[in-house]
């Protein structure tokens, strides 16, 4: 199978970075650092899977300023509890928004929100941020925070590579595994945290 995805990758290079596109619409943090292992791995070259998750991520990013923007309210109060976004998570990224936009955007980008990234993004559609400055905040963040998902991967596979002892390769992987969970259940604790 792994073979079929390497020949499917050396025929279609376009096809695999379009998928690596559409997956990180949808989940780019976590792709984001297994695609580091793969690069490590010579699967892939560095700089189409960095652009092509950084494109990803801000595609998502511009659907949910466009869900803010023409949607908003109605969109939260209908379907925002299947996205853990609620009014009152709106309600507090607004209260501070207008005054400090630009580095509540940057550090939610950097931070994937502290578990209301997308509560920020409809927010900044909602407080009709003029889209070229919000996209311009994102990018800059989104530089950052996929170069730093792909350290994470690159570096815990190169201790993988570099070392040949079944007990330290498993207790890495291990270790890999824990900071993925430990990264998905911070946002997941932070997102009901805030929203009480």
């Amino acid at each position: 199978m792994q073979e079929f995805f390497i020949q499917l990758a050396a025929a279609h290079p376009y096809l695999i970075y379009l998928t690596i596109v559409v997956l990180a619409i949808i989940e780019g943090p976590v792709l984001s650092m297994i695609f580091g292992v793969m690069i490590r791995l010579d699967f892939f070259p560095f700089w189409p899977v960095y652009i092509a998750l950084m494109v990803g991520d801000l595609l998502g990013d511009v659907f949910w300023y466009y869900v803010g923007h023409f949607l908003g309210h109605r969109f939260i109060r209908r379907f925002g509890k299947y996205f853990s976004v609620t009014e009152e998570n709106v309600e507090k990224v607004k209260k501070t928004f207008h005054k400090y936009k630009d580095s509540i955007l940057f550090i939610s980008k950097v931070t994937t929100g502290f578990g209301l990234a997308i509560a920020t993004l409809i927010t900044a559609g909602l407080s009709r941020i003029p889209f070229w400055r919000y996209m311009a905040i994102n990018t800059s963040g989104q530089f950052i925070w996929s170069l730093m998902l792909i350290s994470v991967g690159y570096f815990f596979s190169h201790l993988y590579v570099e070392f040949n002892n079944w007990l330290i390769r498993i207790t890495l992987i291990g270790t890999l595994i824990l900071l993925i969970a430990a990264f998905l259940g911070f946002r997941k604790f932070l997102r009901e945290r805030l929203i009480v």
